[in-house]
């Protein structure tokens, strides 16, 4: 009788970020014999340079600028200021307090086994990390993505920045050239421009945020534009970079005509890769140039390997990669599979206002041929807008011809909140009658929900 294989490990976690931590937990707790490993810094990229350092700054820059401009509710505004060491210090207290970032020994008091360098297949089995060969019964591989920034001419001759580093900065740039539009890119041009940075932004495409509908990009183009002073150059393509001097040269065109402009700082964050580069061939993992494959159950054509996070799905936030990560974990655990449920899938910028969109937009709607009603409610409308004096922003529902709501976007201060019981709302099928008879707040963001419910039900 042949006898069973022994491994060092019952699984081996390829990535210590929000798409390997939750799941090596999980298994951990459940009795498995777990091994993590990490190339970078522990925790990944949410706490120690994405949503909480981010957020963190995001939010100081929010209480600023309300600060700034309080003077017209009859608030003495004269002497507000800030020191950006001491928004850098606030910003590592909200790092350690996740007790995540950067922190081995996280894993290793629950009984992890902890390795750090680079992972990479020699079998379906086995891998080799820091000149050590480990092996396991299972795999999941969390390995993440990284930005790319190989892309434009000269660029790999002049010092840049990509999300990763760009908080690492000692003081906001004078000026400051974004490459991409997407949530990122903006909400870092959002944090610098309230700061004093001069900061350009540029898209190759028609409008910024091309994830969302066009009235967000139109909103939030002319929000920026007004209120942090911000150059949007849609349509753009840069042509080369250059050093110029302590400085740097950005060439781009537009509208048929080159432009050139000097910046102190470059931020690239335009386009991720995903972290193939594991020897998944030697595994038999398939996987294209978007990330690996793998099915509703995170299990990749290698039946005894998973995968998850942005490796997966190059735009998934980290809500949805939780949500990758514990449903790996669960069909590592157990043979009756479940499934991703991520619907209806949510999207958050955040910006000032915040954005959030949840389940169909309306782009969605037309590909897929549905009749559709789309209702947009002003936040003017609201009691909230009235006597906070915030005006910019509104509610966008939309519902099949039942009135069955298929979709949600939200330009908002606390947008983000907001979405829950929308998202909560499209899951279990509500109308838009419904929502319209739910009681909301009469003087909080909420009533413009209610709103443009209430535009849906009349139609």
């Amino acid at each position: 009788m042949a006898q069973k294989p022994t491994f060092d490990y019952d699984v081996i976690v390829i990535g210590s970020g929000a798409g390997g931590s939750p799941a090596a937990t999980v298994l951990a707790r459940a009795g498995k014999k777990v091994a993590i490993i990490e190339r970078g810094t522990f925790g990944g990229e949410s706490p120690n340079w994405g949503d909480i350092p981010t957020g963190a700054l995001l939010y100081t820059a929010d209480v600023y600028h309300e600060a700034k401009t309080a003077a017209k509710f009859g608030l003495r505004t004269s002497t507000v200021g800030y020191n950006y060491p001491s928004l850098l210090a606030w910003k590592d207290t909200a790092i350690k307090r996740t007790g995540t970032g950067g922190n081995r020994s996280h894993y290793e008091k629950q009984g992890i086994s902890v390795f750090t360098g680079s992972a990479h297949f020699l079998s379906p089995n086995e891998i080799t990390v820091s000149r050590r060969h480990l092996s396991a019964r299972k795999f999941l591989i969390a390995s993440g993505s990284t930005w790319r920034d190989d892309h434009i001419p000269g660029l790999d001759e002049v010092a840049h920045h990509t999300p990763q580093t760009i908080l690492s900065l000692k003081r906001p740039p004078k000026t400051l050239f974004v490459v991409g539009s997407g949530t990122t890119a903006m909400e870092l041009a959002y944090l610098f421009s309230t700061f004093g940075s001069k900061v350009y932004v540029a898209e190759t495409a028609g409008r910024i945020l091309p994830e969302f509908d066009q009235e967000v990009g139109e909103l939030i183009a002319a929000d920026a534009k007004a209120q942090r002073g911000m150059n949007i150059l849609t349509q753009t393509k840069l042509v080369a970079v250059q050093k110029d001097g302590i400085a740097k040269r950005v060439t781009y065109a537009r509208g048929g005509q080159q432009h050139s402009v000097r910046v102190d700082e470059i931020l690239i964050a335009d386009d991720r890769l995903p972290t193939t580069d594991i020897g998944l061939e030697n595994a038999g993992v398939a996987y294209t140039e978007h990330g690996i494959q793998v099915t509703e159950a995170m299990q990749t054509s290698a039946r005894h390997i998973f995968a998850a996070g942005s490796v997966v799905d190059l735009q998934a936030q980290t809500h949805t990669i939780l949500s990758h990560s514990r449903t790996a974990a669960h069909n590592l655990l157990h043979r009756n599979f479940i499934a991703l449920d991520d619907t209806p899938r949510l999207t958050i910028a955040f910006t000032d206002p915040q954005i959030a969109r949840t389940g169909l937009d309306e782009d969605d709607c037309l590909r897929r041929d549905l009749k559709i009603t789309i209702a947009l409610a002003p936040l003017t409308l609201t009691a909230r807008s009235n006597i906070t004096d915030r005006r910019s922003g509104f509610v966008k529902l939309i519902s099949d011809k039942k009135g069955v709501l298929l979709g949600a976007t939200i330009v908002a201060p606390g947008a983000s909140d907001l979405m829950t019981g929308l998202s909560l709302a499209i899951r279990h099928g509500l109308t838009a009658k419904q929502l319209m008879s739910t009681p909301n707040c009469f003087v909080a963001w909420s009533e413009a929900v209610r709103i443009a419910a209430g535009k849906l039900a009349a139609d």
